[in-house]
Order: structure tokens, then C-alpha cells, then sequence
């Protein structure tokens, strides 16, 4: 440089002594126009130095760093460099073409010297040659992985750029600050390397991120760069696990599928899985794509897994510990068992205590107690701590028992809350209650007996449980003689036998009923017997009797009730005594004495003196006998006494009857007719191979031997042979003694089964005497005709035979038997007729509607009719149902009542998914089965009805009968649709009440024939019309007489129809017809103006004013008018309007005008179909009141006559009701005026017009 700059020096001083020289020889000066000026140009490019010289007569040439370059423009030896411009301008422009280094250096434009002027030099110019830098390169301090939260050092180098490049440092497109740059000497003279360094700390969102050099200087548009890809090496995150959530508990016995994820992480992590610190799983999987590592546990849980540590861990090389996941498992585990102690036993009014205890379940059962259907709330429950970090439940229930309780299943059932676990275990509870009643079957109180009678008395008690113990008590002392008690249906019976006594007067008779409940039930009856005397005595006191003494005879008669009678008889004679006043005696009888004086002569000896008291009432008495023993001495000839006799042993009179008879209960004396010389000493009766002694109360014989029975039964008939004696032998003869005794009659079988169409012969078998033909009669106690024609009998027993037995013939049948002897005797039997189950069929029975949100609960009711016992079972779309396991849905219950049995099945918590199905109800019984299926679904609109037909038909009505359809969930009614030919419209008449089948339409036209149909309609809308929207066809009846009715009042109208008649009606008809159809034009504009307008309007004369009502416009099919009513209550409508084809449909409601269906909030509500609206229009109202209006014929069904005197009341065709004009509705009374009745009007537009 320094070489450069001398050598520039000298051509100066050269230049300048030439340039002297010249211009002291010139005149004129040469100078630079535009001198040359710094030129700065990029490597490679074009450089121009501007060089313009005025008057230039010397040699103009560059000089580069000192160095000439030549005066010649193209500048030989120089390749790259030559003078452009325009010399005769002076313009000596130095281009040089693609500039390299070397032409960095300064320039000078010089001028020589010539002979007019001195030589120039234009100031040193340079030429500044911008180098760009090579490249870029970074440089890391270390070329492992770094690791995230450590520093590097990071290192960029620009070289060999002129002038030195300016360093930016970017890491993932952020720049970094705070770089420390350094230049140095580059590869070549002039250039530089600029290197820049700065400390970098590793993020872990480095990794994969750039690290970014850019290197620029003024020979560079676009700055070069250099990237590398950071590799970072941390920790992965705490995994996070999939498919468990925290707050959600598991079940036991179901499978966790779960997937533990960590995300990032570089490299991947590594997964294991614990459960309570003890190993499970440590596979895992990669997903390098998506920098996630998987690790999938498949776990089935069990109870003991409940409140374990489940856990997830994750590390990688640069992890300083395991991260991980921890969550606690809470599993649900029900019980394993259920225990139910305590004492199932107690009497009515005691108070149990139960305990219901469960294994250890997580959450811990709530413990219900159920009672039959009734949950029982006095139960205290505790929880405490069980196995597997579960709670066991105990509930301790006290319950004061009733009798309504007994047999009921008391049942303990464990519910888990949110879940669908239900288990239960029940015993039943055995209740000791008291019977309920006791009662006696016993004479009625009052009515006397009769001694020696055989009384029962019947003790029935019902009730209790366990049956009660009946104990009979004669006047509070055990009674003897009691029968085995007897267990009936519903109650126990136990009988006292026994035959009156007069003891029985008076006497309590109480039968007391008691059992474990212990609690005793009595009732009594007092006896009030009639007896005759106990005895009779006779009593002489006189030892020794005389002739001519007289004797007092006093007879002591015993106890009595009523009082008896005494008669005293001295051999056949009959005396009178003298009876003393009576006193009360032992069983509440009365005692008395009689006295009979008596003057002896010879003539009484060994007479007998009887006295005999007597009860008239029981025409029974009692007598005693005492045989005079006369002392006389008896004078003769000589003194002596003679005695003549003939001696021989007993004889019988052959006169003594063979035969006697009595009746049962009454008193019979065997007569004895016995001679004996000497007398006899002894006379013995024999009955049955048996001697009789007097011990028995109920025989008897006086001193003749004639045997008397007292209360004699039909056991005491048969043969008795007395046999009498005295000194000489012994005798002996028989009687036979015949009882008569009304019939005891008992049913060979009480209950009787027969298979329908089997015959069966019903017997009964009977004692009486005499047995008589024809004794016995049937009789049929049901209802209805049974043939009981065939009755046959033979001795001592008659049956009835029944052939072909249907189920009519079940029920009760009567077997009566009279063989004259008072009283006639009855006996009943039951005949049950066997046939298999028949289950009650049709579309309520076979279709049941329900909300299927999983919450409600339905019935589905299975009913059928069959003997022997039924039993039923289900099926849910032809799979069985099993209801003998633990079940939380569904239930059944079946029910009893005779014949009819009912099995319910109950759902609960409905679900339409599951439940919507058909369920099959089979019922079976040893005969046989039958099914019916029954299908669940949502409520719906009603099916049609079917079977319409016709029961009766006059000449103004028609009744029809029709089976309903199924009513879809709904209550629903009926409407029925007719119409006739030449009607306009079809006319709707609505059922009441809205349930019945049976409707009678009145008001019809005679001689007529109509097209009835009917439908149903329920909340959700309505049916097809019935039997496939066919029509019943009925003619109406024609009337009797030409009598046709007129005005009211006018009773005398009968002209009949004549031909000028027809003709005014066919003018009527002519005029109506375009009316008609005109108004049906006008309603329909009407009715869409206001459909357009959402709007309706009841307009009220006489108060100019419009109430106008908003309304949703939906499709309709009927529309309605209100009546004209002045009743305060309100009707519901009058008139439906439908159009079809044109035509006019007219609807007339039937209802009683002062009576309605709804009240007044519900008067509005319409079936689901139907839009009833008001007609205000009444411009076409009027129209038609130039015209008669036909009459209303009466109503008999409602009561509701169209005429009523003065105050007329129009019918429901229009017109003014007691006198009132207008309509209430809402409250509100609308006031116009009322048309005119007239009877020829047509029928259809008897009404407003709509």
C-alpha cells in the first residue's frame, strides 16, 4: 500500500511539471466536468467510475493504486476494464465488468498536459468490492443429546465476508440475545470471519425444534444460514390413566380394561404397573409417531381389590425418579349373605325383635324391612367396618305384631342405592292371635225344654290363630260329655251332647275358646227346662190301719216346673185331696203337698192309693202308690175264717197287647195283664238280654209291673219280655215296642267333583222310622233351571243323577226328607264341576300401555277361570320368566277368589328398550291350559271398535250394541256416525255415559233408512270407524198413523201430506240447496280468514263490543258451536261441523242441557284432533231465520223435553232456553236473539249454521 501510494506521489509531480509546462503555452484550460466519486459495488457485478472531462486536449487515462492503465479505450491488458462514454463529450467512464477482490483499490481520472493546457488529476476515488460470506456453520459445544434444564454453548462462524457479517442466533424461530461476536482475519486479504457465541438452556420443547444461524452483510439480499435439530433428552410427564374414573366406583366382578399413556418424554418412557405396590403388568408399547407410550392393564376385580392403590409409573435414562399415578379403586361388592335372627313367633299385641344382618358389601346396603307389600320403617339400622374395607350392615327391627300379620312373609331386603342390587331373605311370621268370635248354636234364650229331651249345643268359634281350644262349663264347672272338637274352614266347632235334666233348669251353660294368644273368648246360654216332679211321696202316719179309722194320706211332691197337678185315685175310684200352697224347690222348680183323708172299711184293703202329679204341659207326671193294709177280723160261721183259692203260677191275659208304638220323646207304658194265685211275688222286664232296674230315672213300674219309659228314643225300640213269679214257677212274655222318629238325613258326600260333561250321582242317606216312599225331594239352590227329573230312591237312601254336567250345574243342591214325622229334615251338598283354565281374552285383556322412561311401574293382569287350583305361569317373547330368584324388576302375585284366580305380574322402572315385548300368560291345571299373550306398549290412540249391530229399531230410534276396541292407555268414549239418503252431512252423536256399548239415537225420521258407524276417541286421538270403516244399515220402523207433528199447542194437527205439500217442499228444498252450499262457501272463507288472522271473535248483540280470543290454527277435522242455554252451567258443545266432499257435517251432542260432563276448566279440552270454534257470522244465521225450524222431538233418555208450556225450551237444534237468548261461555252471557220454531225446516238445519 505504502509502495502504492509512492509511486502515486511521483506521477503526480511528473504530471504536474508537464502540466506546468503547458499551460504557460495555452490559452484555453481543460478541466473535469463531473469528477469521479466512490463507487461501492457486490462482488461479481458491473463497477462504473464517472469521469467527464470539458475542453480535454490531452491523454486521458485511469490510474488503479497507482498503476496507468492506458490511454486506449478498451484498455488492453485488462480484460475486465474499459473506458465507455462519449468522447466528444468528454465522458471517460471506467467500467469494469464483473468485479472481483482485486479490483477493491483506489482510482484517479487523470489528464495530460498538452500544448494549451496543463495536465489534471481528479481526487483519489475507491472502489469498494462487497465480498458475502461463504456460509454459515453452528458449532456445538458437545455433540451428545442435551438434557433438558442444562446450558450449552452454541457456536456460529460467518467467514470470509467483506465487510464482516452480521450474526443472528434464533432457537425454534426466537432470536437470542446477549451473543458475544468476534472477527478474524479471513482466508484472504481484505476479508474477515465473524464468529458469535451464546449459552443456550435446554427446554424440553427444544426437542425437534431448530437452532437457527443467519449470517448477513451488505453484499447479501438474503442473509445464508445454517440449522441443526436440537435433540433433547427429559423426563416424560405423570402418565395419566384412562378408562378408571376417580369418582366413579367399579363393580366386583366386572373387568377394568385400562390404559396408562404417557405423553412426551424423550426418549419414550417405560410403563409398569402396581397394585399396592406389588407388581402387575410392566409391558408397554410405542408410539414414536405421536411421542406416546402405552401400557394396557386388564384387571378383574374382585371384592378384595376395594381401596387398593392402583397405580402407574413411568421413567426414562434422564428421569431423576419414577413419576407416577396413583388412584385408589373403590369397588362396589355386594353382600355375600344375608342372616335374618330373631323369634318369628309372638301373639297379637307383642312386640318382636328382629335383627337382619349382611356381609361386608361397599357401599353399604340400606336394609328395608318389608311386611307383605308394607314396609315397615321402626327399624334402627348401624354400620361398622367389614372385609375387604366394606361395611357390614345390622338393622334391628321391633314391631308390635297383629293378626293381620300372620302368614306374611317378613322379608329383609338389602338395596344398595344407584345400583341395581336387591337381595332379600324372608321367614314367615307366625302370629298368635286371639279367635275373633265365639258364638253358640243353642235353643233360643226363653224358649222352654223339656226334661229328658236330648239337647246339643254347638260352640263354633272362628278366628285365631293358631285355632282356639273350646272347654264347655255347666254352671263353672267342666261339663261332661263333650265331643272331639272339630277343625272347620275357618274355625274350630265343639258339641255337648246330653239329655235334659232338671238340673238343667236354669243352669249357665258356657263354652269358653282360647289359645296361645291367650286371651279367652266365652259364650253362654242359659236353659230354661220344664220337668215334671222329681218324685211323688206318700206318707201315712198311721202304723197300723183299722176299719172305721180314718186315715190322712199326705203326698210330697217334689220339685216341679211349671207346677203340677195332683190327682189321688183309691183303686178305680178318683178322689179329690186338699193341696197346700207350693214353695219355690231345687232347680228352680216348685214343691207342694197334697192331703187326701180317708174313712177305711174292709172293702180298702190291699187297695192301692196312687197320688199322681201331673204336668199337663208335658203331659208327664209322676205317681206314687201305697197299698192299704186293713186290719179286720172278718166274723163267719163258727167263728172260722175261710179260705177257698186256686193255686197255680203266673198266667198272662191273652188279651195283653203284642205291639206297641210311640213316638220319640214322648212317654210309653208297657201294660202288664198277669194273674196268679198265689199273687205274684216278682215281675222283672229284659231288654236286650239286660235286666231294667228303677236305678235309671227314665223307667219305672208300679205295683202292678207296668214298665214306664219317660223320653223315649228310637234306641229304645226292639222286643222287652217280662217275666213275673210267685210261689208255684215263673212266667215270661214279649212286647215289641215300635219308636217312630223323624228323619236324620247326611249327604254321603259334602263336597262332590265332577268333570264337565261327566255324570255324577248326588246321594243321601237318611234314618227315620217309618221309611216311606217318596220321603225324599232335591232341590237346586243356584241360579237358573237345572233338570232334577232324574230322582231316584231305594230304602233308606235317594240321589239325584245329573248327566252331562256343564258349569252351570256347580254350586249348591238340597236333599229334603219327610216321612210324616215332624220335623222334616234338610241337607245340602256342593257340586264342584272340573274343567280347565279359561283366561279371560279381548283387547283390554290383551294389550297394557305403559311409559317406558325407565321409571314407571305397570300391572299386567292374567285372569282365568278353572277348577281344580290354577296356576300360572309367564313368558317374555316366548323365553320363560323365572320369578324364584332374586329379581328387582319384576314380581307376581296370584290371587284366589272361588274359581276365579288372578295372577298380576308387576313391573317396575318400565324400560321401553327392554319391556316393549309380548308376554305370554299360560294358566294350567290337571285338565288342561290356556294362554293369552298380553303386549306392552305405549300409550297410543284407541283401536276402533267392532261387531256393531243392531238390537232394537222403532220408527224414531235405533239401539246398538258394539265391542270396543283397546283403549290405548286412555279412558275413552264413543261417537257414533250416521246419516241417510238425501241428507247433506253426516250427523256425530256422542256416547254417554262415555263407557257404555249400548246407545240408543233418537229423533230419527220413520220409515228411513240410515248408515251407522262408530268410533272411539281417547286423549291421544281417534279411531278408524268400526268393522274396517264399514256401516250398519237399518231401516227405522214406519208409524202407525198419518199423525204428523206441529207448532206446540196446536194438539190437532194430523192433515195428512198432500200433494201440494210435496210441492212446498220441493220449492223449500230448491231454495235451501243453493243456501246451503252458499253458506258452506262462506263458513269456509270464514274459517280461513281466520285461520290467516289467528284470531276468533264472540260477538255479543246489545253490547256493540268483540272479545276476541287467540288460538293455535291446527288441523281439524270437527268444529264446533256453543249452545244457546240459559243454564248456569255450562255445556260442552253443540254442533261439530267436518267437511267432506263438499258436504256439511252436522254433530248434535246429547248431553242433558242442565247438566254437563266437565266442569267449567275442563270445557274446553277437546279430543286430540279436534278444533271446536265459535261462529260469530250471523249474517248466515239470520239468512235461515226467515225460515220455520222443525221441532226437537223429546229426549226421554235425559229427561229433556224440547216444550214446557210458556217458557218453551228449545232443544239442541238452536233456539232459546227458559226464556234466556245467548250463550255462556267462560263466564260470560252472550245475548241474540232466537230464532223461530216451525216443523219444516230440514232436519240437518235445525241448528245454527256453521
Amino acid at each position: 500500500m505504502r509502495r502504492y501510494r509512492a509511486k502515486l506521489q511521483r506521477s503526480r509531480c511528473f504530471l504536474l511539471s508537464v502540466t506546468l509546462i503547458l499551460v504557460q503555452g495555452m490559452q484555453a484550460q481543460q478541466a473535469f466536468k463531473s469528477p469521479p466519486r466512490n463507487v461501492t459495488v457486490r462482488a461479481g457485478a458491473r463497477a462504473q467510475l464517472n469521469c467527464q472531462v470539458l475542453r480535454a486536449t490531452g491523454v486521458v487515462q485511469w490510474v488503479k493504486d497507482g498503476l496507468l492503465l492506458g490511454p486506449q479505450r478498451d484498455l488492453p491488458g485488462f480484460p475486465r476494464y474499459s473506458i465507455t462514454g462519449d468522447k466528444t463529450k468528454g465522458e471517460f467512464h471506467l467500467l469494469i465488468e464483473n468485479v472481483t477482490l482485486e479490483d477493491d483499490a483506489p482510482y484517479e481520472c487523470q489528464v495530460g498536459q498538452s500544448v494549451s493546457s496543463p495536465a489534471i488529476i481528479s481526487q483519489t476515488v475507491w472502489l469498494t468490492v462487497q465480498i458475502p460470506p461463504m456460509k454459515a456453520y453452528i458449532e456445538l459445544e458437545s455433540a451428545e443429546p442435551w438434557i433438558a434444564g442444562k446450558e450449552y454453548t452454541v457456536m456460529c462462524t460467518a467467514p470470509n465476508a467483506k465487510p464482516a457479517a452480521e450474526i443472528t442466533l434464533l432457537k425454534d424461530g426466537i432470536e437470542l440475545t446477549d451473543l458475544d461476536s468476534v472477527t478474524l482475519s479471513g482466508s484472504e486479504d481484505k476479508l474477515v470471519n465473524t464468529q458469535a457465541e451464546v449459552r443456550v438452556k435446554a427446554v424440553s420443547a427444544d426437542h425437534g425444534r431448530y437452532l437457527v444461524c443467519k449470517a448477513k452483510n451488505p453484499a447479501l439480499t438474503t442473509a445464508v444460514m445454517d440449522t441443526k435439530v436440537m435433540t433433547v433428552y427429559f423426563p416424560p410427564p405423570a402418565p395419566v390413566i384412562e378408562g378408571l374414573d376417580s369418582s366413579t366406583p367399579v363393580k366386583a366382578g366386572s373387568t377394568l380394561k385400562l390404559l396408562c399413556l404417557s405423553h412426551g418424554g424423550n426418549p419414550l418412557a417405560s410403563l409398569q404397573w402396581t397394585k399396592d405396590g406389588e407388581l402387575l403388568s410392566s409391558s408397554w408399547e410405542e408410539d414414536v409417531s405421536g411421542r406416546i407410550s402405552r401400557s394396557k392393564l386388564v384387571l378383574a376385580v374382585m371384592p378384595e381389590d376395594n381401596q387398593v392403590l392402583l397405580q402407574c409409573e413411568s421413567v426414562n435414562q434422564v428421569s431423576q425418579a419414577p413419576l407416577f399415578i396413583s388412584q385408589l379403586l373403590t369397588v362396589y361388592f355386594e353382600p355375600v349373605k344375608i342372616d335374618l335372627l330373631g323369634t318369628f313367633e309372638a301373639a297379637e299385641g307383642q312386640t318382636v325383635t328382629l335383627c337382619c344382618h349382611t356381609s361386608s358389601s361397599n357401599p353399604p346396603v340400606n336394609i328395608r324391612w318389608w311386611l307383605g307389600i308394607r314396609e315397615l320403617n321402626t327399624a334402627i339400622q348401624f354400620v361398622s367396618k367389614g372385609e375387604n374395607g366394606g361395611m357390614t350392615t345390622m338393622s334391628n327391627l321391633t314391631h308390635t305384631v297383629s293378626h293381620e300379620d300372620n302368614g306374611l312373609h317378613l322379608v329383609c331386603e338389602a338395596v344398595i342405592e344407584g345400583t341395581q342390587f336387591s337381595k332379600s331373605t324372608s321367614k314367615p311370621l307366625n302370629v298368635f292371635y286371639p279367635p275373633q268370635r265365639v258364638w253358640l248354636d243353642n235353643p233360643p234364650v226363653g224358649v222352654p225344654l223339656q226334661s229328658g229331651q236330648s239337647l246339643r249345643l254347638l260352640c263354633l268359634s272362628s278366628g285365631g290363630n293358631p285355632p282356639g281350644q273350646l272347654t264347655w262349663f255347666k254352671n263353672g264347672k267342666a261339663a261332661q260329655g263333650t265331643s272331639k272338637q272339630v277343625n272347620l274352614e275357618r274355625g274350630v266347632s265343639r258339641d255337648l251332647r246330653f239329655i235334659l235334666h232338671p238340673s238343667d233348669n236354669l243352669a249357665i251353660y258356657r263354652c269358653d275358646v282360647t289359645n296361645q294368644a291367650k286371651k279367652v273368648l266365652s259364650a253362654q246360654t242359659r236353659l230354661k227346662v220344664q220337668f215334671a216332679p222329681i218324685k211323688v211321696e206318700i206318707v201315712v202316719k198311721q202304723s197300723v190301719l183299722r176299719r172305721g179309722d180314718t186315715v190322712s194320706l199326705l203326698c210330697l211332691c217334689g220339685s216341679s216346673n211349671p207346677k203340677a197337678n195332683v190327682s189321688w185315685t183309691v183303686g178305680p175310684n178318683r178322689l179329690r185331696g186338699i193341696e197346700m200352697a207350693g214353695k219355690p224347690a231345687e232347680y228352680g222348680g216348685v214343691s207342694f203337698k197334697s192331703t187326701l183323708s180317708l174313712t177305711l172299711t174292709s172293702r180298702h184293703h190291699q187297695e192301692r192309693v196312687t197320688c199322681k202329679a201331673f204336668s199337663e204341659l208335658l203331659s208327664e207326671g209322676v205317681s206314687s202308690s201305697y197299698t192299704l193294709n186293713v186290719h179286720w177280723l172278718n166274723k163267719g160261721l163258727s167263728g172260722m175264717l175261710v179260705l177257698v183259692g186256686v193255686v197255680n203260677s203266673p198266667e198272662f191275659n191273652a188279651d195283653m197287647p203284642k205291639d206297641v208304638r210311640a213316638l220319640e220323646d214322648d212317654v210309653v207304658y208297657l201294660p202288664l195283664m198277669v194273674s196268679a194265685n198265689p199273687k205274684v211275688t216278682t215281675c222283672d222286664w229284659i231288654y236286650l238280654g239286660k235286666k231294667i232296674v228303677e236305678a235309671d230315672l227314665r223307667y219305672s213300674w208300679d205295683s202292678d209291673f207296668v214298665l214306664k219309659i219317660r223320653n223315649v228314643t228310637r234306641h229304645d225300640a226292639g222286643v222287652y219280655t217280662v217275666e213275673c213269679a210267685n210261689e208255684e214257677g215263673q212266667n215270661r212274655i214279649s212286647t215289641v215296642l215300635h219308636i217312630s222318629y223323624a228323619p236324620r238325613i247326611k249327604m254321603k258326600l259334602d263336597l262332590v267333583h265332577v268333570d264337565m260333561g261327566g255324570t255324577i250321582d248326588l246321594m243321601c242317606e237318611v234314618e227315620a222310622n217309618p221309611v216311606v216312599s217318596g220321603m225324599f225331594t232335591w232341590k237346586w239352590l243356584g241360579d237358573g233351571d237345572i233338570d232334577l227329573e232324574h230322582q231316584h230312591e231305594d230304602g233308606t237312601t235317594g240321589w239325584l243323577t245329573l248327566f252331562n254336567v256343564t258349569r252351570a250345574h256347580s254350586g249348591s243342591y238340597q236333599c229334603d226328607v219327610d216321612n210324616g214325622i215332624y220335623p222334616p229334615a234338610s241337607v245340602r251338598t256342593q257340586l264342584v264341576v272340573l274343567f280347565k283354565p279359561q283366561l279371560r281374552k279381548g283387547p283390554q285383556w290383551s294389550k297394557v300401555t305403559a311409559h317406558g322412561d325407565d321409571a314407571s311401574s305397570v300391572d299386567l293382569v292374567c285372569q282365568a277361570e278353572g277348577i281344580p287350583k290354577v296356576h300360572f305361569s309367564w313368558a317374555k317373547n316366548g323365553m320363560d320368566m323365572d320369578f324364584s330368584g332374586d329379581t328387582t324388576r319384576y314380581a307376581e302375585h296370584t290371587v284366589r277368589v272361588g274359581p276365579v284366580h288372578t295372577s298380576t305380574l308387576h313391573i317396575e322402572n318400565v324400560s321401553a328398550r327392554l319391556d316393549y315385548a309380548i308376554f305370554t300368560c299360560t294358566a294350567s291345571n290337571t285338565l288342561g291350559d290356556d294362554s293369552v299373550d298380553i303386549q306392552l306398549l305405549s300409550t297410543s290412540r284407541p283401536e276402533p271398535p267392532s261387531n256393531l249391530r243392531l238390537l232394537h229399531v222403532s220408527n224414531d230410534s235405533v239401539t246398538l250394541e258394539w265391542q270396543p276396541g283397546f283403549n290405548g292407555g286412555f279412558t275413552q268414549k264413543f261417537r257414533i256416525r250416521y246419516h241417510w239418503m238425501g241428507s247433506i252431512s253426516y250427523h256425530y252423536v256422542d256416547v254417554f255415559p262415555p263407557s257404555t256399548t249400548v246407545y240408543t239415537v233418537r229423533g230419527l225420521l220413520p220409515a228411513t233408512t240410515y248408515n251407522f258407524s262408530v268410533n272411539a276417541i281417547n286423549d291421544m286421538g281417534e279411531s278408524d270407524f268400526a268393522d274396517g270403516n264399514t256401516f250398519l244399515t237399518v231401516t227405522t220402523k214406519a208409524e202407525d198413523s198419518a199423525v204428523y207433528p206441529g207448532p206446540p199447542g196446536n194438539a190437532d194437527f194430523t192433515e195428512p201430506l198432500g200433494v201440494w205439500h210435496y210441492v212446498f217442499m220441493i220449492s223449500v228444498s230448491a231454495i235451501l240447496l243453493p243456501l246451503s252450499c252458499m253458506s258452506c262457501l262462506l263458513l269456509r272463507r270464514w274459517k280461513k280468514h281466520q285461520s290467516q288472522t289467528g284470531e276468533r271473535s264472540i260477538i255479543s248483540k246489545g253490547q256493540d263490543k268483540t272479545k276476541t280470543e287467540r288460538f293455535t290454527d291446527t288441523p281439524s277435522r270437527y268444529t264446533s258451536t256453543e249452545l244457546n242455554t240459559a243454564s248456569t252451567v255450562e255445556t260442552n258443545s253443540t254442533v261439530y261441523e267436518s267437511y267432506d266432499s263438499g258436504g256439511c257435517h252436522y254433530y248434535y251432542p246429547t248431553e242433558e242441557l242442565t247438566n254437563t260432563l266437565y266442569t267449567d276448566e275442563a270445557e274446553h279440552q277437546e279430543p286430540h284432533g279436534h278444533e271446536y270454534e265459535e261462529v260469530s257470522n250471523e249474517a248466515i244465521q239470520q239468512n235461515l231465520q226467515h225460515f220455520s225450524e222443525i221441532s226437537a222431538p223429546s229426549d226421554p233418555l235425559f229427561g229433556f223435553q224440547p216444550w214446557s208450556g210458556k217458557d218453551h225450551i228449545f232443544d239442541v237444534h238452536g233456539g232459546n232456553l227458559n226464556g234466556h237468548n245467548g250463550e255462556r261461555r267462560n263466564g260470560l252471557f252472550t245475548e241474540y236473539p232466537s230464532p223461530t220454531m216451525n216443523s219444516k225446516i230440514p232436519f240437518e238445519l235445525a241448528g245454527e249454521l256453521v
